[in-house]
């Protein structure tokens, strides 16, 4: 992959945490931590839809939350736990603004800001 001039996004996520990295000068420069997301969970509910509705709703929530990190993203990388990262993807598959936005993933466990720079950047280069 080209990084000339490209706006690259890695995103690190389970179902409660995600961790945004992009470059410092948005198209050129080194990789840092943009941002951090929680999705803090549903609370109680008495019936199981309701509290269906309520996870996906907070879900939705917590991918929009994500995407204001990623102003004009060309390139995302996903990587993370579980099925979260697909689902995210396919939340950004729809959303017009990342239409035309390259989404790759891969599985990787939890790891510190420092580790999930340098992977990020190693996705990129």
């Amino acid at each position: 992959m080209s990084g000339k001039n490209k706006k690259q996004f890695g995103v690190w996520l389970d179902s409660n945490h995600a961790t945004v990295v992009g470059r410092e000068l948005v198209d050129n420069g080194s990789f840092v931590v943009l941002a951090e997301a929680k999705n803090d969970g549903p609370g109680s509910n008495s019936n199981e839809n309701t509290g269906n509705n309520a996870e996906q709703s907070l879900q939705q929530k917590f991918f929009k939350e994500i995407t204001t990190h990623l102003q004009n993203a060309e390139e995302v990388h996903v990587t993370g736990t579980g099925i979260t990262q697909e689902q995210f993807i396919h939340f950004m598959a729809q959303t017009a603004q990342f239409k035309n936005t390259v989404a790759n993933e891969s599985t990787s466990l939890k790891m510190g800001d420092e580790k999930l720079v340098e992977y990020i950047a190693q996705k990129f280069n």
